[in-house]
C-alpha cells in the first residue's frame, strides 16, 4: 500500500481524474482519494514510481512524503 500527498487537487473532478488515471494504470487497483487531506492511498500490484508517474501524467504534482 502506498500513501501518496499531492498538490493540485481541489474538486470532486480532480478526485474522478485521478481514480480514473489510476484505474487506467491497475483495473485491480483499490484507491481511496481524501481530497481535503489532498492524500490518495493505492493498493496495487504496480510500482510506486509507476504510481506516481501516472499521477503526474493526470495534471497533479506528488509532493515528498
Amino acid at each position: 500500500m502506498y500513501e501518496i500527498k499531492v498538490s493540485g487537487m481541489t474538486c470532486g473532478g480532480c478526485v474522478r481524474s485521478v481514480t480514473a488515471a489510476l484505474k487506467s494504470l491497475d483495473s485491480m487497483a483499490n484507491i481511496n482519494v481524501n481530497l481535503s487531506a489532498q492524500l490518495i492511498t493505492v493498493e496495487s500490484d504496480k510500482s510506486r514510481d509507476e504510481i506516481e508517474s501516472t499521477i503526474e501524467e493526470a495534471g497533479y504534482t506528488v509532493l515528498e512524503t
